[in-house]
């Protein structure tokens, strides 16, 4: 089976996975009043489906990197695609440590947050959550131009010229 048929499959099964359980998690139990919350009864469900979803993503990236390794000793990839892996590898560790940055300026001078049951977290932590709200926010919109640039295939098309 090609690697493109397989990636399509799990891409769909994927899709699939995410919308079943997140229309389980707005239909089933949603309205579940707790004194002045909300707290819907497939909140877990959510939870684990993200973390599985992370783990899964973190090991594939690593076999994909090993195997890219091994596939190309010596050769330059982008001499026959096009792609510059170097490059983007390094734009990717850039982009990732400027978004932390980014969201560690725009977090500083936060201050503890009370929640309604009267939990306190501190400053810190605040400004923790801060700096990667604001890092995933940014590394979202880079990763959907990244899709989208790669979708029209401009990275690949000086190849073949």
């Amino acid at each position: 089976m090609k690697i493109e048929k397989i990636s399509s499959r799990v891409l769909l099964a994927c899709v699939i996975l995410i919308v079943v359980c997140f229309a389980a998690f707005l239909t089933i139990g949603y309205d579940n009043p707790v004194g002045d919350n909300n707290e819907p009864i497939l909140t877990d469900v959510i939870m684990w489906l993200m973390y599985a979803l992370v783990v899964v993503t973190a090991g594939l990236t690593v076999w994909s990197a090993i195997r890219g390794m091994q596939s190309s000793k010596g050769n330059d990839p982008a001499a026959t695609t096009g792609v510059p892996g170097g490059k983007i590898t390094l734009f990717t560790a850039g982009l990732t440590i400027v978004s932390v940055i980014i969201g560690w300026v725009l977090g500083l001078g936060e201050s503890e947050f009370t929640a309604s049951d009267g939990t306190v977290t501190s400053a810190g932590w605040v400004t923790v959550v801060d700096v990667f709200m604001v890092s995933m926010g940014i590394l979202l919109v880079a990763a959907t131009i990244a899709v989208a640039v790669s979708m029209t295939g401009i990275a690949t098309k000086s190849a073949s010229k």
